[in-house]
């Protein structure tokens, strides 16, 4: 008969005194490759450590995340530092991490990187070989795991967003050695058989590299970017990239995102519809009220009745016009008769007869001048003497011969 039975916990707790006492165990030294990566919140890091035949996890405080120099992706080679750690309470243990260095690139993602230079070298990412989504697909098939919570999220928003298309539903396995090879296979018999589907959306929910892996698979790119029908890669969560979401018409970060971007929200079709509807209905009645004022135009009784109306108005207009006409040609001809009654006067004022009637002559010399100085005739010549009435002539004497 063994020993006296413990409890789990005892075991456990046992378990956890023998690896914290254990000199190697509390300082080890372990490389791998990064595999399932999470960063917490809180800054804390939970990831795996693989390699070809194993995996342990690993716990990496957020203190000692704060002082790595390089961010941890799926694929990574590191060096891992740090101690074992019983978790008592899930019965497993992982390694607490104090440090991390690069050691180099990993080997799934050296295939991911090298299956990328190739594909991409023969022009299957190229935009000019992109094909564009229907604005109004009526058929959506989705390659997924048919259990899976990506199909139901999918089928979830579509069925929430538009209440017009169906959804064909092709399962095959996500994850595992046969699911590229489903994948691909059913992208190919969804184009020879289902040729109605207008858009195809593959992909799963999120997880590690390796249980992504099926989505970087060359054969599942290539039957991808041989379907004529569009297709929307929708693998993991927003920070996952895979070869099939660079050969696919369209990426969405998530499967919900994809269910988002294949369908129209047919709610809000039929509300535009309706306010169209209403914008069209508001135009006819405004068109149908034009055309009613045009031919109340028409009417000949009506046309008259403005016509005279217009008339009269017009009359009146030409009424005042006219008195307004009168008004200042009668100002204009005052103005007129009294500029040229002083302008006689003025004209009058100059008139010689009028000078001469006041008692004035005008002398002109035998050569018919005037005369206005003495000093322009001499003794003896002969002037002519123009008066008010008459004429005279006189001789120019000394005046003291006179005497």
């Amino acid at each position: 008969m063994g020993l006296k039975p413990v409890s789990v916990s005892q075991l456990n707790s046992y378990i956890k005194r023998i690896l914290q006492t254990d000199p190697i165990l509390g300082n080890v030294s372990v490389t791998g490759e990064l595999s399932n990566v999470k960063y917490h919140s809180a800054g804390h890091v939970y990831f795996s450590l693989k390699d070809e035949k194993s995996t342990i996890r690993c716990f990496l405080p957020a203190g000692n995340a704060d002082n790595i120099a390089f961010r941890l992706e799926d694929g990574l080679e590191v060096n891992v530092y740090g101690y074992l750690y019983l978790y008592e309470k899930g019965g497993y243990y992982s390694i607490n991490v104090k440090d991390i260095e690069e050691s180099g690139e990993g080997r799934l993602m050296a295939e991911f990187r090298a299956l990328k230079r190739k594909l991409e070298g023969e022009g299957l990412f190229d935009q000019e070989h992109k094909k564009p989504l229907p604005s109004f697909p009526s058929k959506i098939a989705v390659v997924t795991s048919a259990t899976g919570a990506a199909v139901r999220d999918i089928i979830k928003i579509i069925k929430n967003k538009n209440d017009y298309v169906n959804v064909l539903i092709y399962p095959v396995t996500v994850q595992g050695p046969s699911a590229a090879g489903e994948i691909a296979e059913a992208i190919d018999d969804i184009n020879r058989r289902f040729t109605d589907i207008d858009v195809i959306i593959t992909g799963r929910g999120g997880g590690s590299i390796e249980e992504l892996w099926a989505f970087n698979e060359e054969k599942v790119a290539r039957s991808i970017y041989k379907s004529s029908i569009p297709v929307i890669s929708a693998v993991g969560h927003e920070t996952d990239f895979t070869i099939a979401d660079f050969v696919a018409d369209r990426r969405a970060e998530t499967p919900t995102a994809a269910a988002d971007m294949a369908v129209p929200d047919t709610t809000e079709l039929r509300d535009y519809i309706n306010n169209l509807d209403k914008e069209l209905s508001r135009s006819i009645r405004i068109r149908i009220q034009q055309a009613e004022n045009s031919l109340n135009l028409m009417n000949p009784e009506l046309f008259m009745r403005q016509l005279k109306s217009r008339t009269v108005m017009a009359q009146m207009k030409c009424d005042g016009i006219y008195q307004q006409l009168n008004s200042q040609v009668d100002n204009k001809l005052t103005d007129f008769t009294k500029r040229v009654e002083l302008a006689g006067q003025v004209i009058n004022s100059s008139n010689p007869d009028l000078i001469l009637a006041r008692g004035y002559a005008i002398v002109r010399n035998s050569q018919g001048k005037i005369v206005k100085n003495a000093s322009e005739v001499s003794i003896g010549d002969t002037i002519d003497i123009s008066l008010a009435e008459g004429r005279a002539r006189a001789t120019v004497i000394d005046e003291k011969e006179k005497r």
